[in-house]
């Protein structure tokens, strides 16, 4: 029992190994798509990794055709091999690496090639391992350079025309296009359409974005890209953007301003194609005038009033579209500097805005430090202000006898501060301590009634 067992784990661990093995290791297929060139051999390549001298094998090479026909094309054997009669001048088969290959190709040569190999190993008699591996074959014909058509060929309008593309190749096959313009690649759009295989570009309605330089690139499995020639594509469009401008004068928006004997030039410019008529026209008095055609204007201001409306009109032909762009004129003196400078108000404004809030903020802190400082001389101008028999009695002792506001009185400035300003009046009996103080004397002032000096003797 014990070496059933033991024999009985062995056969089950053999199988695991060879099965293993097989699966990872015995069989190999580099590729499973080959892209074959019609008129040249392909190969399919088989690897064996196991020892020919050790193993049985049997197998065939069947080719399923894209219609679903199958046909066996070779069996083979370690010792033999049997190829079909309608294929043994188109097919090699390789020994002993189980390898294919297809003399030949043609268009019949594209589908499926399946290899079917079964294996049994020497050491393992009975024990057959099978192996299958399918390969997938294109037959391709090189792509030769394609060549690019549009109709109409002449130019077109835009918004009015349509445009169709188409690009050929003289060779190939399973063909893939694409379209550039200006070397950027198309795609579809809501005005751009292609055909299922992208050989036809149709562009409804035609723009200005349109124009430009168009070309196709064909490419198939077998082949890299091959580029067309280039054609242009003439769209009639416009005008757009029309701008009236000026080197000299003032410009502030639609106004110009130009000083009073100035010669001023204007220009007119649109984007158009084929390019715009020009016709300046002058409004004034609600009625209009063509001054000139083209697009250059010539004006002296000493022809003109204060201000005269102008107005510049293009128009195409081809697309009868028009477009008019209008302007004023103003004649006013600017000053020296000022003739030939343009500038924006609303660049100007803000910086306006910023110089009048920082007067007003100086000026504020102005009047507050005035107030401050200047209180002691407006104390000053009040007392000088007085009437004149007050200025001489600066302090009232309350005596209604004149007798006893007898005496020398004096002006005193003492410099320095704003407080220096005010004025004290000191007896001359202080005099000495005042000059002390560096004091000046303005003015002694002696009044003595004749009443009052007979009652002071007495």
């Amino acid at each position: 029992m014990e070496a059933t067992g033991r024999t009985a784990l062995y056969i089950c661990c053999s199988v695991l190994f060879i099965l293993t093995e097989v699966n990872s290791e015995l069989i190999h297929i580099p590729s499973l798509v080959h892209h074959g060139i019609e008129g040249e051999p392909l190969r399919l390549p088989v690897e064996t990794r196991f020892p020919l001298d050790k193993v049985e094998i049997q197998g065939t090479w069947s080719h399923t055709r894209p219609s679903g026909t199958r046909v066996t094309l070779v069996t083979f054997t370690k010792e033999a091999t049997i190829t079909d009669m309608m294929y043994r001048s188109h097919l090699h088969f390789s020994e002993p690496n189980i390898s294919l290959e297809i003399l030949e190709l043609n268009q019949e040569d594209e589908g499926d090639y399946h290899l079917n190999l079964n294996i049994e190993f020497h050491n393992k008699t009975g024990l057959v391992i099978k192996e299958e591996r399918t390969v997938h074959v294109t037959v391709d014909v090189p792509v030769s350079r394609p060549v690019i058509g549009k109709s109409p060929s002449y130019a077109v309008v835009e918004d009015k025309s349509n445009v169709t593309w188409t690009c050929s190749v003289k060779e190939g096959t399973k063909v893939v296009f694409q379209w550039l313009r200006d070397d950027i690649p198309l795609g579809p759009s809501d005005r751009y359409h292609f055909s299922q295989d992208k050989s036809t570009l149709f562009i409804s309605p035609v723009r200005k974005e349109d124009k430009g330089s168009y070309q196709c690139v064909a490419s198939n499995p077998v082949s890299q890209g091959q580029y067309s020639g280039t054609m242009e594509l003439n769209v009639y469009y416009g005008p757009y953007n029309l701008e009236v401008n000026s080197g000299q004068g003032l410009r502030t928006g639609e106004v110009f301003t130009i000083n009073p004997g100035e010669l001023v030039f204007f220009e007119c410019r649109a984007d158009s194609n084929p390019p715009t008529s020009y016709v300046w026209i002058s409004k004034s008095h609600n009625a209009t005038q063509v001054i000139t055609e083209g697009p250059r204007l010539e004006v002296r201001s000493y022809k003109l009033a204060q201000a005269e409306e102008y107005l510049c009109r293009a128009f195409n032909n081809v697309t009868e579209k028009q477009d008019e762009a209008q302007f004023t004129l103003v004649v006013a003196s600017l000053g020296p500097g000022k003739e030939k400078h343009t500038q924006d108000r609303s660049s100007v404004l803000p910086l306006a805005a910023i110089t009048v809030c920082s007067l007003f903020i100086i000026s504020c802190m102005l009047m507050f430090f005035i107030r401050r400082t200047c209180h002691p001389k407006r104390v000053l101008m009040s007392i000088y202000n007085r009437p004149l028999t007050e200025q001489k009695r600066p302090h009232r002792s309350g005596h209604e006898d004149a007798t006893e506001d007898f005496g020398i009185y004096e002006f005193v400035s003492i410099p320095g501060k704003m407080e220096s300003a005010q004025a004290s009046c000191r007896s001359l009996a202080h005099l000495e301590s005042v000059q002390d103080m560096h004091t000046t004397i303005y003015d002694v002032i002696g009044h003595v009634p004749e009443t009052s000096s007979q009652s002071f003797l007495e």
